[in-house]
């Protein structure tokens, strides 16, 4: 092991005894590694979660295996984000633990179980998650495991990948990120029981972090450069913006589109031109259409069949059933995002500005998925008909999934309030109260022998 671990001789005020996050990320050469541990975990039973946030402020296409070294056992229990909007909405990228089914409901898988059809699937993996077996410091994400499916195990024809890369959105944005957040969510415990004695022995420690890949410039620039602490795209081919996302003013002769990787080896640089602005001149759209037209009678000029789901006289607003990415330019082609509102539980599939639903009644939630209390989830929120708080069931009745009560044989109604011989007639008053009604079948005969009486009996003074 490494004799500098942590044996409570921590401290983050001490610089010889510190063990901050930069050492993730310096210089691995030399034996023993440097690394950033964490906390112990003396505060359990209260989870040691720790994330760790790696921010590029420019987005990252990913070329090769993210790797990430513990000098610790690797944790029990870990998930590994991606953003694409600079760290303002997060997503998984894949679910590491020592039990897949308890810690995410997920059945376990690993790379090796996908295919090209399911590529994209994000998984639950116990191949990392073996505490403190021997070689048990490394996990990876497996970017070249996944192009493999497409280039060949070897990588040989990269023209096959390329082609799906150019062709299909999806997987260009499954490689590509802004953001990346390590959540570590248990540490690696070695047993079935926390050793509560003994509670020093568990944390995290990461001696390195290694996540290679490129800037992301639409193939339209094949330098990236640090302008003002920031990394810039040196944009070629007539194109400009953060990512070379758009044509300059002036050479938005035909759409905007991104370079093309065939045919190998040189690709397609599909230049912006300035042979001719589409209906009229001065087309400003953001880049979501080359196309304008003038409208006489209103005297305008407004950008025709939108792209990226805008809409507007410039492009400038989002389709309904989508709202504003607060975190992208005008320009970026996913500046619109789709409100996913829950279609059984909201009015309808719009949002607002903030990306929130219009819900029915009884509902709530950024998306009208969830439901107010009083209320359950059937095929949408419906009101509560029973309870185990306000609403009982009575007379011994059962309350069912909120939505009706199980009433015995004797009773009848909501909430089983109403003895069921009443319906037919009528209750004798023998019984206690809460007794099922006795003598409903006798009760029944009175009807038909009180014609009887009256036929045989004489009124009085005749």
């Amino acid at each position: 092991g490494n004799p500098y671990m942590c044996n409570n001789e921590c401290d983050a005020s001490t610089p010889e005894l510190a063990h901050p996050p930069e050492l993730m990320f310096d210089f691995e050469g030399r034996h023993p590694s440097t690394f950033w541990q964490s906390a112990t975990w003396k505060d359990y039973p209260k989870p040691l979660q720790v994330n760790i946030t790696l921010s590029w402020s420019k987005t990252i296409e990913l070329t090769d295996n993210i790797v990430i070294t513990f000098e610790s056992g690797r944790p029990d229990q870990m998930i590994l984000e991606k953003s694409l909007d600079y760290g303002q909405t997060w997503q998984p990228y894949q679910y590491y633990a020592t039990d897949c089914l308890d810690a995410f409901h997920m059945d376990p898988k690993s790379v090796k179980d996908l295919s090209q059809h399911t590529v994209l699937e994000i998984i639950c993996t116990e191949e990392y998650s073996t505490g403190y077996t021997t070689n048990s410091k490394i996990i990876h994400f497996e970017i070249k495991d996944r192009f493999a499916f497409f280039a060949g195990p070897r990588l040989r024809n990269m023209a096959s990948l390329y082609g799906q890369l150019d062709t299909t959105k999806k997987l260009r944005d499954f490689f590509t990120v802004t953001d990346l957040r390590i959540r570590l969510l248990r540490p690696a415990v070695g047993e079935i029981f926390v050793d509560e004695l003994h509670l020093a022995r568990y944390f995290y420690a990461i001696s390195d972090i290694k996540v290679r890949g490129r800037c992301k410039c639409n193939l339209h620039a094949t330098v990236c450069v640090y302008d003002n602490s920031k990394l810039t795209c040196e944009c070629e081919h007539n194109t400009t913006g953060p990512d070379c996302g758009k044509c300059k003013k002036n050479y938005q002769g035909r759409p905007w589109s991104p370079g093309s990787y065939l045919p190998i080896p040189k690709g397609t640089a599909n230049t912006c031109d300035c042979s001719q602005i589409s209906f009229v001149n001065n087309c400003e759209c953001f880049g979501h259409s080359n196309r304008c037209s003038y409208i006489d009678l209103l005297n305008t000029v407004i950008c025709v069949s939108c792209k990226h789901n805008t809409r507007g006289q410039h492009c400038e607003l989002c389709r309904l059933g989508y709202f504003r990415n607060a975190s992208a330019q005008l320009d970026d082609e996913n500046v619109c995002i789709e409100c996913y509102c829950n279609p059984l539980g909201s009015i309808h599939d719009r949002c607002n500005g903030s990306g929130f639903c219009e819900c029915k009644t009884g509902t709530t939630g950024p998306k009208c998925d969830e439901c107010l209390p009083g209320n359950s989830w059937h095929y949408g929120c419906q009101p509560n008909v029973c309870d185990n708080e306000l609403l009982h069931c009575q007379n011994g009745g059962t309350c069912h999934n909120n939505v009706r009560c199980l009433c015995p044989a004797a009773y009848t109604g909501i909430l089983c309030e109403k003895p069921r011989c009443e319906e037919a007639g009528g209750c004798g008053s023998g019984a206690g109260p809460g007794a099922p009604p006795p003598g409903c079948p006798a009760l029944l005969l009175l009807p038909l022998l009180l014609p009887a009486l009256l036929g045989t009996a004489s009124p009085p003074g005749f």
